[in-house]
């Protein structure tokens, strides 16, 4: 299936990514138990609007091409919906206490890791970085004292039959919009895999306990990882093959990363690999003699020209 029969399903996924978040946040704030103050999402959306049409500005006048957010207000919303889920990703997963500024920064990182840290494939320029991990990710390395929010926040205020329904209703429609639109299931066999695996080589090589090592699954926040990050279309493989090989490889990098006793593994995991993807794009691309890759090689398009969320290279790279 060519790219531009994909396109509008992707786009359509990306819609579907936006509401079920804003859902989610508005349901966290108003009823679950979310402890992240509720002008943080509202701050974390605007401003990263804000920070995502000024570098979009900058970068079409620097390569003399249109704003991919020119041609009415649809073409705006369309092109704002990645910016909008990962801000409230950032929103929802860190927790930095009172201080609203980590969020700040990790939207800034988020938004801008897309626009900078770029590889050529195919003759067009991808992002390589998860946009909310990747400011998610830095955020805990350089502000040591913000954490990942709590799991018990997904669920704190409800009881009873809610505590499982909350969890089954997220993963029925993650997994609808992956089967349906993404086409991401076979990656997050390979993620569920590579983690099941991973479990089971620390107990079978580390007498770790394996139920124990399992237990992350179980929870909400696994299962949100899973259907809503991991599988962003934009920074993962299109093949088959290559999604398993990403997902079965993230859950082992994960793996390695609680063995030198690293928190936070999810997320360190997956910028990671890819950091390590982005890397095997830009020598792939040299050697087949394509354009060099990075933040500069990026090329202008053509005036009139609409570029759509989510473009994957061809052949499935």
């Amino acid at each position: 299936m060519s790219d531009a029969s994909l396109a509008p399903r992707r786009l359509s996924a990306l819609r579907r990514f936006a509401v079920s978040i804003t859902i989610l946040t508005i349901l966290g704030h108003t009823v679950l138990g979310f402890e992240q103050a509720p002008i943080v999402p509202i701050l974390a959306v605007l401003y990263g609007y804000a920070v995502d049409l000024v570098l979009e500005t900058l970068d079409a006048r620097a390569l003399g091409r249109p704003p991919r957010y020119a041609g009415g207000w649809r073409a705006l919303v369309d092109h704002l919906l990645a910016t909008h889920i990962g801000a409230l990703a950032c929103a929802m997963l860190l927790y930095a206490n009172s201080s609203p500024w980590p969020y700040l920064f990790a939207v800034t990182a988020a938004v801008a890791s897309r626009h900078l840290v770029r590889v050529r494939v195919a003759g067009r320029p991808r992002h390589v970085l998860n946009p909310s991990n990747a400011g998610i990710a830095l955020t805990l390395v350089l502000f040591p004292w913000v954490s990942i929010a709590p799991p018990y926040q997904f669920t704190a205020n409800v009881w009873g039959g809610l505590d499982w329904l909350i969890p089954l209703g997220v993963l029925m429609a993650g997994t609808l919009i992956n089967g349906k639109l993404t086409g991401k299931m076979p990656l997050i066999a390979g993620w569920v895999g590579g983690f099941a695996l991973q479990a089971f080589l620390r107990w079978l090589l580390f007498d770790h306990a394996f139920v124990a090592a399992l237990l992350p699954m179980t929870g909400l926040a696994f299962i949100l990882f899973t259907n809503y990050m991991i599988t962003d279309p934009g920074t993962t493989p299109a093949a088959r093959p290559r999604q398993l090989a990403f997902g079965l490889v993230t859950g082992l990098a994960y793996g390695i990363l609680v063995l030198l006793h690293v928190a936070y593994g999810l997320f360190f995991a997956l910028v990671l690999v890819c950091i390590g993807r982005g890397i095997a794009l830009a020598v792939l691309a040299r050697r087949s003699g394509g354009s060099p890759a990075g933040p500069t090689a990026v090329r202008a398009f053509p005036a009139g020209s609409r570029i759509l969320p989510f473009p994957d290279a061809a052949a499935g790279r």
